[in-house]
């Protein structure tokens, strides 16, 4: 298999819109089109294959890394087309290649349906705004979204600290420093470290890994900066208490203090399949922070969050499954996916089944405690 199999591959995954391509021992290649596995009708891929698909498009650096540490991270451009982020990892002795395609063409509020206070707030000078969810649900889309829009209409310096970078943004009306972790720098802290002396108004942390990282990102928040963050957290309370439990016992009171004064809001988002067209949806949470929910993280009541949420609807917040529920009922999605993705699937089953319909995979877990032996996953999962 020469380049022109992985220049045919890629193609392939940029002329469907595929998210993502595939590629492992004993099996053709594979696209993810609209959340769903699609073989390629090629040859299936063997291990020499795989050590030239690797070839093809592992830089020298990578490679290195990859015989040392059993795997390797990096993006790429595709000519024009498009860019990828690729992770090559060794499994069973063989190679396994992902290449997630990166979208070159930025969306706008509309197009990826954004919370219009979303707009307002990043207008502010200083604070934090938080965008959470699983890998895969379109974060940062949303964040490549907002400082596209900050950059088309204010003159700030944004610096941003990546890994890898994924969209590529171009001077506008402000200045745009992107930074790749591992290879502009070594690490997330390690840039914060340094960013205060760049003169930054905006700064964009790919993702708060661990307490150095978190403390920085609200010490710059504090500082008059914007700072935008990504944790993999569902939901806006769940998201407060993963910040505030990385802290020592001891300094946990402290960092309640810091976020109730230093956050902005809290998007929380899930990528679904659609059931009316091909493609994707998103659906958000929103929180946004008022002097009242600033007081609930300040004497740890996160636990109420959610019922402020319901009654905030005057400042564009919403909960996830409100959310959910709206899309399904507009026939968007399919009631599966609406509860694997919810946050309390009960409910959603429950209204479901007021309405004299049934959850496809839910049903198995009120009668009978074993899954049947298909192996469907249960739409009922806690957590």
């Amino acid at each position: 298999m020469s380049t022109m199999q992985i220049d045919r591959l890629l193609d392939t995954v940029v002329k469907l819109g595929a998210s993502d391509l595939h590629l492992t021992v004993g099996r053709p290649p594979t696209l993810r089109l609209h959340g769903h596995l699609k073989n390629l009708a090629t040859k299936v891929l063997d291990s020499d294959d795989m050590v030239s698909l690797m070839k093809a498009i592992t830089p020298e650096r990578s490679q290195q890394e990859l015989q040392e540490e059993g795997g390797c991270d990096f993006g790429f451009a595709y000519g024009d087309a498009a860019r990828f982020r690729v992770s090559v990892f060794r499994q069973r002795g063989d190679l396994a290649i992902v290449c997630r395609q990166i979208p070159s063409r930025l969306l706008t509020f509309e197009q990826i349906g954004l919370p219009d206070m979303c707009r307002e707030l990043i207008r502010r000078p200083r604070g934090m705004f938080l965008v959470t969810g699983p890998t895969g649900s379109g974060k940062t889309t949303s964040l490549a979204t907002m400082l596209d829009y900050i950059n088309q209409t204010a003159d700030r310096h944004i610096v941003t600290m990546e890994d890898p970078i994924e969209y590529y943004h171009y001077h506008k009306k402000s200045i745009v420093n992107q930074r790749e972790v591992g290879n502009d720098v070594p690490s997330f802290s390690e840039a914060l470290r340094r960013v205060l002396r760049q003169d930054p108004d905006v700064i964009l942390v790919g993702e708060m890994r661990d307490l150095e990282t978190i403390e920085a990102a609200v010490r710059a928040a504090e500082t008059g900066h914007l700072v935008f963050a990504t944790l993999h957290t569902t939901g806006a309370a769940k998201t407060i208490d993963r910040v505030v439990d990385a802290f020592p016992v001891t300094q946990q009171n402290q960092i309640r203090v810091q976020l109730s004064t230093a956050l902005i809001a809290i998007l929380s988002q899930a990528l679904l399949s659609r059931t009316d067209q091909p493609g994707m949806v998103a659906a958000y949470e929103f929180l946004v922070i008022t002097p009242a929910i600033a007081n609930l993280i300040r004497e740890n009541k996160t636990f109420r969050i959610d019922s402020f949420i319901q009654t905030g609807k005057r400042f564009g917040m919403q909960l996830l499954d409100d959310h959910l529920w709206s899309l399904y009922m507009r026939g968007m999605i399919s009631a599966e996916e609406m509860i694997d993705k919810s946050k309390n699937p009960q409910d959603l089953s429950d209204k479901v089944h007021k309405l004299g319909r049934t959850v496809g995979r839910a049903e198995w877990d009120e009668e009978q405690e074993e899954p049947p032996a298909s192996g469907a996953a249960g739409g009922q999962k806690k957590g």
